[in-house]
């Protein structure tokens, strides 16, 4: 599972936003105004991001806060570049759907090959862990990713900046993708991770939307500008309404649920996510006060091993993925009092468990002794550890994290998370 974060950059707010975040929102005056001179803006509605965060760090930068000065300058440095982004259409690809309908959205299975033993190399078969170029032809994959990060960066610096240039490019890029009528997508991932010889699609294709979650926080933080409209954010509902819709009743969406690793796992995330998106809050619940029993406990060993990760080629990253998509989950039990980050099997299987399982071998202590194509990082544990540290009383995790983050800057959402 490729991370979805940063193909623009995104060392955007590096350690200086870092900084700002870290601080406290200020304190009211005794008479119940802020201790500032400028007011609190309102927080955004945003629901894997921390809006206390973006509120204050909104504060610092607004009230002339020297010490935001360094990353107001790279934020806006990145933005400029964002502005450039696009345009992206799911309708830009050569090839054309079964539907004979290019507004849906194509993908290849990534990690499948011409047979070398068949006639024109068909049906593909599976090679774990190694890419096929084949898939780079497409493109939907690619442009979803590439759109979802130009409007990260974008709605970020609206919200922080109130400059307008901004959202109106953030704004541009989402209509394009979501609601006009000649490039938008339709809301489905029927012909995702299609292997060649086999079928036209997949229900783990799913997991190429998961930057979509990263679209609902955006869409909050744009909220307010002159260029996101009533009628773009009615579209939006509406867009992911369908998605919704359609992820809990087709065939590749029941499938996806089903999914026993990773995938299930992201599965989740997305529907809860767009559940408190639509205002779905009940739904979002519902699906969060499953995930104790449903994932963490099948998913995570009493040791912290998560088995179904290390059985893969690439074991340390899919461990990690994984325990990523826990950890977000969580973050969004915290809007519906739901505590999945405490959340403990009789025999010892949580989240924390399995921070602790991965942290020796970050820390030096251990050596991975699992498959690991590519070559094995320590350092990409660090955002694991960094919201460890925040959640849980043991100071082995900024230790840790300090060690891997020497002369490394982290991206401006893992500080957000």
């Amino acid at each position: 599972m490729r991370s979805v974060l940063g193909k623009l950059n995104l060392l955007v707010l590096t350690a200086a936003i870092g900084i700002l975040i870290g601080q406290p929102v200020p304190a009211p005056a005794a008479d119940g105004s802020s201790a500032s001179s400028t007011p609190l803006a309102p927080l955004p509605r945003v629901f894997l991001l921390d809006a206390k965060r973006l509120q204050a760090s909104r504060q610092k930068i607004s009230s002339g806060d020297p010490a935001a000065s360094a990353a107001r300058e790279q934020l806006q440095r990145d933005a400029k570049r964002a502005l450039t982004a696009g345009p992206f259409s799911v309708v830009d690809k050569d090839a054309t759907p079964p539907s004979g309908d290019k507004h849906d959205y194509m993908s290849q299975a990534p990690y499948f090959w011409p047979d070398p033993n068949a006639v024109e190399g068909s049906p593909y078969i599976r090679r774990d862990g190694e890419r096929n170029p084949e898939i780079n032809k497409l493109r939907n994959h690619q442009a979803m990713s590439r759109m979802t990060d130009a409007v990260d960066v974008l709605a970020l610096a609206y919200y922080l900046t109130a400059d307008e240039e901004y959202s109106a490019k953030a704004s541009q890029l989402l209509r394009g993708w979501f609601l006009e009528p000649a490039t938008k997508m339709n809301p489905n991932l029927q012909f995702a991770q299609a292997i060649p010889g086999v079928n036209s699609g997949r229900g783990i294709g799913l997991i190429e939307s998961i930057c979509l979650t990263r679209v609902v926080d955006d869409i909050g933080l744009l909220h307010g500008s002159k260029a996101w409209t009533a009628q773009d954010q009615r579209g939006m509902d509406e867009w992911f309404a369908a998605f919704l819709q359609w992820m809990r009743e087709s065939k590749n969406g029941k499938d996806e649920a089903a999914a026993k690793n990773n995938h299930g796992t992201y599965y989740d995330l997305q529907v809860a996510s767009y559940a408190f998106f639509l205002g779905k809050d009940d739904l979002a619940k519902s699906i969060l006060q499953q995930v104790g029993q449903h994932r963490i406990a099948t998913q995570v060993e009493p040791d912290g091993r998560e088995p179904l990760e290390l059985v893969r080629t690439k074991a340390w990253s899919y461990s990690i993925g994984n325990l990523s998509g826990l950890m977000s989950l969580a973050r969004l039990g915290e809007h519906v009092d739901v505590d999945l980050w405490t959340y403990r099997t009789a025999d010892g299987r949580s989240i924390r468990q399995a921070v602790d399982f991965l942290l020796p071998y970050a820390a030096g202590e251990k050596k991975w002794d699992h498959q690991q194509l590519g070559g094995w990082t320590p350092e990409s544990l660090a955002t694991i550890l960094r919201r460890a540290a925040a959640k849980y009383p043991d100071g082995r995790y900024a230790e840790v994290l300090q060690k891997l983050s020497q002369g490394k800057t982290s991206s401006w959402r893992d500080s957000l998370l």
